[in-house]
């Protein structure tokens, strides 16, 4: 059923399952299997629609595992200065990603039935994987944890709840 904000009516469904393995003494996590299943109404191009949600879920994942801007605390000023000091994530670093398109509740608010499809994986993909870690590491007493999932933080995280 949709939602109604104001005159906005939102759709879209998406659902995100991520399979994760971290390696306790080095913090890496290693994302075995992804699988997305969006909601984006009539595909008209099939290629295009699977390459936005890749490409949703690449930057989603980046944002969970590596990405971080750093501040200097006293004068604002951004410690990144390049993508040398930024750590992204490169097509190397990724799965295959398992998609299913659901094209079985097309827009009603257009004449071709569409919807958008990137943005779900940049939207939920980072709470799926930060989900998947405090599913694995929920044994250990670990209930929270900080984006990004670096392996030092996660390293040091293992470290204070094995000592706990």
């Amino acid at each position: 059923m949709p939602l109604e904000y104001g005159r906005v009516i939102r759709e879209e469904v998406g659902h995100l399952g991520c399979e994760i393995e971290i390696e306790p003494e080095t913090g890496v996590v290693d994302v075995l299997n992804y699988v997305a299943v969006d909601d984006c109404g009539t595909v008209i191009n099939p290629m295009i629609v699977h390459a936005q949600i890749h490409g949703g879920l690449a930057q989603g994942i980046g944002q969970a595992l590596t990405e971080s801007a750093a501040y200097d605390p006293d004068s604002g000023q951004i410690l990144a200065g390049s993508f040398l000091d930024y750590c992204m994530p490169r097509a190397d670093d990724f799965i295959a990603f398992e998609g299913e398109l659901d094209e079985s509740q097309p827009c009603t608010h257009n004449p071709l039935g569409a919807k958008g499809c990137g943005e779900s994986g940049s939207i939920g993909s980072p709470a799926a994987l930060v989900s998947a870690v405090l599913d694995a590491l929920g044994p250990m007493g670990v209930t929270d944890i900080e984006m990004p999932l670096t392996p030092l933080r996660l390293w040091e995280t293992i470290r204070r709840a094995e000592t706990a």
